[in-house]
């Protein structure tokens, strides 16, 4: 009895040991970082190097899309779409290629498409190529945000292998929490580059300097295929591999690991004919293509109605073309009842975060382009990239404060309570464009983003059957995907609505667009608290209390 009381004693802390846990937790991850193998660095110092990279790009390629290219802000939107959910679905497609060619190979080779990529980008803002849809300009564009699309198929995975690679069984953890955080520590400092480099070459490359900024993401993409090469080498690789069995197998001995397990099957070894969902996945992309999103053609039927009040316009390609990706999905799940979307409580708690998760799409989809004109003529839109990029480097800060402090919390509970806190205050954003509301804003945003995203994947690990937790790992990133894709389909339209190009600031109605965006992320919390007996129905965890 004494012992259990000194046990709980010892688990209460106050808000001060949660702040000296979390300094320290910060500490050990920059020791972790500098005591790393050279091999580990290899893989570690590029990363860091792409997080700004491509945040940075991220952050500026609405703009250039719109002012540079001559796409309307929906056409932006859409190669928003195809750039981040084609990141998707291409480490879905390349991510094994990574194990077959190894760390070393697949990130030189990652980092040489990306170079390619990111050379085609900024020469389709540097040789005078015409501007608009399907100009060739804009296609040098699409042709090297593919390059960049394919790379990112072989970078992530293999970034991540290298990390399970050179990391033991009792600093694995440690090595991925570094990964991800200094990803994000170089997505914070892409605002200041960019934004020192755009004002100082917007005379050499105009209208707005956004080429310069391209071509300095070039040099520090060469940069990181140097250094990969340098610190990744056949030696440093093997010398790190030995290490770490050698930590592995001392651990063991110590009590401090257990053996790895082979798990078991998570799906049968049975031939699955995929003919019918190839065929309406090309009329889904036939379809899309015949739509106003695609080529000008005299096949599709588009059609002006008012609904509601509201002018809706329809595009009857598109529809069909949507019609297809259901089919093909219906299909694909009748043709696999193993499948973790036949999980009826699983498939709607991944779906039910989608409406919360648009809030990060909306990171890159639409603060760039509101900081930029709601905020002109003032220190915000002059810096916008810096004001688009505060929620990575605060993600960084408070990220292992609030897993101190609600280390103890229900997983259920504190999915609820995060995903409101993410939610309320993009309603702070309908009362105006204001510096001190926006600021609110991105602090309570992710505060709340950091109360629920760790324990998203939590959930996940505890809700999944016996030998499925790693395939309900990786069909629970489905609906992030289908986020990215779906958000930039509907951004660039609002942006035309509510927040246009070239318009007084007078004149923009940015609180409409927020508080619609607002109501839509706010659909999470509410459906996870009502259908929270149902979830929680003969489900146990040890977090519970």
């Amino acid at each position: 009895m004494e012992e259990k009381e000194n046990s709980q004693t010892v688990a209460k802390k106050t808000f001060g040991d949660v702040l000296k846990d979390s300094y320290k937790e910060l500490k050990e991850t920059f020791v972790a970082f500098f005591k790393a193998p050279q091999a580990l660095w290899g893989v570690n110092v590029p990363y860091i190097i792409e997080g700004l990279v491509y945040f940075g790009i991220l952050t500026i390629l609405g703009k250039f899309s719109s002012e540079n290219v001559g796409l309307t802000d929906a056409q932006a939107g859409i190669v928003y779409s195809f750039v981040t959910g084609g990141i998707t679905f291409a480490m879905l497609l390349f991510g094994g290629w990574a194990d077959k060619l190894g760390v070393r190979k697949a990130l030189i080779f990652a980092f040489l498409l990306m170079l390619v990529g990111r050379v085609f980008i900024s020469l389709s803002g540097t040789i005078s190529l015409g501007s608009g849809l399907w100009s060739p300009m804009f296609l040098t564009l699409i042709g090297g945000l593919t390059f960049m699309v394919l790379a990112y198929g072989l970078f992530q995975p293999a970034a991540y292998s290298g990390v399970k690679r050179y990391t033991n069984k009792k600093t694995a953890a440690m090595g991925y929490a570094v990964i991800y955080g200094l990803m994000n520590l170089g997505a914070f400092f892409s605002g200041f580059v960019s934004s020192f480099t755009r004002h100082s070459f917007v005379n050499v490359f105009p209208p707005n300097g956004l080429t310069a900024v391209f071509w300095v993401y070039v040099i520090l993409t060469a940069t990181s295929l140097i250094l990969t090469m340098v610190l990744i080498t056949h030696k440093s690789d093997r010398a790190a591999v030995e290490k770490v069995i050698q930590q592995n197998e001392e651990l063991v001995r110590n009590g401090e690991a257990v053996e790895d397990e082979e798990e078991e099957s998570s799906k049968p070894n049975v031939k699955v004919n995929n003919i019918p969902i190839l065929i309406y996945s090309l009329l889904a992309v036939g379809f899309f293509m015949l739509s106003d999103f695609g080529f000008n053609n005299s096949i599709n039927q588009v059609f002006d109605v008012r609904l509601f009040g509201l002018d809706v316009h329809i595009d009857v390609a598109f529809i069909l073309s949507l019609i297809m990706v259901g089919v093909a999905s219906w299909d694909y799940l009748k043709r696999r009842p193993w499948h973790p979307f036949r999980d009826k409580r699983f498939t709607f708690f991944i779906f039910i975060l989608v409406p919360v998760q648009t809030l990060f799409a909306h990171n890159w989809l639409t603060l760039p382009y509101y900081l930029d004109r709601a905020f002109k003529g003032t220190i915000v839109s002059q810096y916008f990239e810096v004001f688009t990029n505060l929620n990575p480097i605060l993600i960084f800060i408070l990220t292992p404060i609030i897993a101190g402090l609600t280390a103890k919390a229900s997983v259920y509970k504190m999915m609820i309570w995060g995903t409101l806190v993410m939610s309320i205050p993009t309603f702070l954003l309908a009362i105006g464009p204001h510096v001190i509301s926006f600021l609110i804003y991105v602090l309570f945003m992710t505060i709340g983003e950091a109360m629920w995203s760790p324990r998203f994947l939590q959930w996940i690990a505890e809700i999944a059957p016996k030998g499925k937790v790693g395939l309900y790992m990786g069909v629970g990133q489905f609906p992030w995907f289908l986020d990215k894709v779906v958000t930039g389909l509907y951004s660039g339209w609002f942006l035309e609505k509510y927040c246009p190009k070239g318009v007084p600031v007078s004149d923009l109605h940015t609180g409409t667009l927020w508080f619609i965006y607002g109501l839509i992320a706010i659909i999470t919390p509410i459906s996870l608290w009502l259908t929270r007996n149902w979830m929680l129905k003969g489900f146990k965890t040890k977090h519970e209390g």
